[in-house]
């Protein structure tokens, strides 16, 4: 950014306008609030949730920016009143309600985390979403413990990459399903005990051979819950995180009692500044160890000048991509 941009108080940013192509346009720069942190971005990470934002179905949280990007790296350019542990000049990598496609963006001071070791700047972009929704869902909700089997479906995204390294960090197996032989592949070079391709293989009767799982991470939805009932084993948990495959499932309530299974779901972008909070504490405690350790690594599946967002929504919505794609600065 020019001193001349940033003495008028624009930035930036790219802009979403209907069907059209996303623009590199100039927006007012951001100030930060009581308890807020401005970043000037390094780096911002894609997300399936920007693609449903662009098309008019995830909107961003009432006072956020309709600017999309859910997670950012960079430095702390200004911090508003009542922040506490963050100072100007600090790399950090940060959560955030929207507003990541640009050249500042502004975050909660409790969803900024310092630069785990062992990542470069622009890596650690990566990292805030997956490793938060993981953490929430398959570590805070289902409690997966060491020794017990998680099952992811889409193990090559990026959640699913995060997903098999986290749990395997833990002491947990992990199986996955994945598009190709060559993601499955790519899944078991990262831990994955098993992976199982989709669209040549029945990932029911392939996960009930191996014995079932005890926790399920679901981006699908639909008529895939009642599979995963079926290969679930007493007192699994099944978890949804999204519904790319439908909203409506039809369920044997019998079979849900009789294995006394826990079904659950949730989102992370809605959920309150106090749970981001804590969310952000777990990873920096727990999770930050295994990055700096080696037992975690963003999956860079490619990256993007932010300007070329364009480009890296498609590569995105081809679903040929391995890991998480990143737009630099």
């Amino acid at each position: 950014m020019s001193q001349k941009a940033d003495e008028t108080g624009m930035m930036k940013a790219i802009l979403a306008k209907g069907d059209a192509p996303l623009e590199w346009c100039d927006v007012p720069k951001p100030v930060p609030k009581a308890k807020e942190v401005l970043i000037k971005v390094a780096a911002a990470g894609l997300n399936r949730a920007d693609i449903l934002q662009r098309k008019g179905m995830y909107p961003p949280p009432e006072g956020a920016s309709d600017i999309m990007g859910l997670e950012v790296s960079g430095y702390v350019e200004a911090v508003g009143s009542d922040v506490e542990n963050w100072r100007v000049g600090q790399q950090v990598c940060a959560l955030l309600p929207a507003g990541g496609y640009a050249e500042y963006a502004i975050a909660h001071q409790g969803s900024v985390m310092p630069i785990p070791d062992g990542v470069s700047l622009h890596e650690a972009a990566l990292l805030p979403e997956a490793v938060m929704t993981v953490w929430a869902n398959v570590f805070d909700m289902a409690v997966l413990h060491p020794g017990e089997t998680l099952f992811v479906q889409g193990g090559a995204s990026g959640i699913g990459t995060t997903a098999i390294q986290m749990a395997t960090a833990l002491g947990a197996k992990v199986y996955v399903t994945a598009g190709s032989d060559e993601k499955c592949k790519a899944c078991i070079e990262l831990g994955a005990e098993g992976a199982f391709n989709y669209k040549t293989t029945d990932f029911e009767e392939e996960l009930k051979a191996v014995g079932g799982a005890d926790v399920v991470l679901d981006m699908v939805g639909g008529d895939y819950l009642p599979k995963h009932i079926n290969a679930s084993k007493f007192g699994a948990r099944i978890l949804h995180i999204a519904v790319q495959g439908g909203l409506k499932a039809e369920v044997n309530l019998l079979k849900v009692m009789m294995k006394r299974l826990t079904i659950t779901g949730s989102t992370l972008r809605g959920r309150n500044d106090l749970d981001k909070m804590h969310l952000a504490d777990m990873a920096v405690k727990e999770v930050w160890p295994w990055v700096a350790s080696g037992q975690l690594r963003p999956v860079v599946d490619s990256s993007f000048a932010m300007k070329d967002a364009e480009k890296a929504h498609e590569r995105l919505t081809s679903g040929l991509h391995v890991g998480k794609i990143v737009l630099t600065l």
